[in-house]
C-alpha cells in the first residue's frame, strides 16, 4: 500500500494549496470588504477573478481527475458521499455566479448590496472548504478500502504524467486549450472529469494593496 500512501499524500498537498488560497480570500474579504460602505468596480472585479481562479483550481484538481473516477469504478457503496460532494461544488458555483453578476451591472454601493456581495463570496468559500473537508475525512478513508492495489499504480502514474505534461506545457509557453468548467451559476456542478487536460493554475495569494480603491 506504499503507491496508496504517495499518492494520498500527493493529493494532501493538492488540497492543503487550494486550502490556503480559499482561507487567504476569506481574510481579504473581512479585512478590506465587509465593513466598507460600497465597492469599487476594481474591488469587485478583483474579488470575483479571484473566487473565478479558484472555482477552476478546485474544478481541476487531482482528485477530480483521477481519484473519484476510480472510486466509482470500483464500489457504488460511495454514490452518496460523491452526491453530497457534487452538492457542495454546485452550492460553491452558484455563490460565484451570484457575485459575478454584480460585475457590469448593479452598483454595489449600500452597505446591504456589500452584504450581499460579500456573503456571496463568503458562501463559496465556506463550500469550498466544507468540500475539501469531506474529501480528506470521508472521501480518502474510503479509497483506501475499495481501490485495488493495481489502480493505485495506474492513479499514481496518471499523476506523474500529468505533473510531467503540465510543466512541459510551462516551459514552452504553449498551454493547449482545456475543456471548459460547467458555467457558474446555471445548476450544475462541475462533473468529476476523467481527462488528463491541464488545469488552471492555482489562485496564487495577492494582498489588498493590489486592489483598485
Amino acid at each position: 500500500m506504499l503507491t496508496a500512501t504517495y499518492t494520498l499524500v500527493a493529493l494532501s498537498v493538492e488540497q492543503a494549496s487550494v486550502r490556503m488560497s480559499l482561507q487567504s480570500l476569506q481574510k481579504l474579504l473581512h479585512a478590506s470588504f465587509i465593513d466598507q460602505a460600497a465597492l469599487t468596480p476594481g474591488q469587485i472585479g478583483y474579488a470575483v477573478d479571484a473566487a473565478k481562479r479558484l472555482y477552476e483550481s478546485c474544478h481541476w484538481r487531482k482528485i477530480d481527475m483521477f481519484l473519484v473516477p476510480a472510486i466509482r469504478g470500483a464500489t457504488d457503496q460511495a454514490n452518496q458521499l460523491l452526491r453530497d460532494l457534487d452538492e457542495l461544488a454546485r452550492t460553491a458555483a452558484e455563490a460565484v455566479g451570484t457575485a459575478a453578476a454584480r460585475m457590469g451591472s448593479a452598483a454595489v454601493d449600500s452597505q446591504a448590496s456589500v452584504t450581499q456581495f460579500c456573503s456571496a463570496i463568503e458562501t463559496f468559500c465556506a463550500a469550498s472548504l466544507k468540500r475539501l473537508e469531506r474529501e480528506e475525512k470521508d472521501l480518502f478513508p474510503v479509497a483506501r478500502a475499495v481501490i485495488s492495489g493495481e489502480a493505485w499504480f495506474s492513479i499514481a502514474n496518471k499523476m506523474l504524467a500529468h505533473d510531467a505534461y503540465v510543466q512541459d506545457c510551462k516551459h514552452t509557453r504553449h498551454m493547449p486549450a482545456a475543456r471548459p468548467a460547467p458555467a457558474l451559476g446555471q445548476g450544475g456542478a462541475a462533473p468529476f472529469p476523467r481527462e488528463t487536460e491541464a488545469p488552471e493554475a492555482p489562485y496564487e495569494q495577492s494582498t489588498a494593496e493590489h486592489i483598485d480603491h
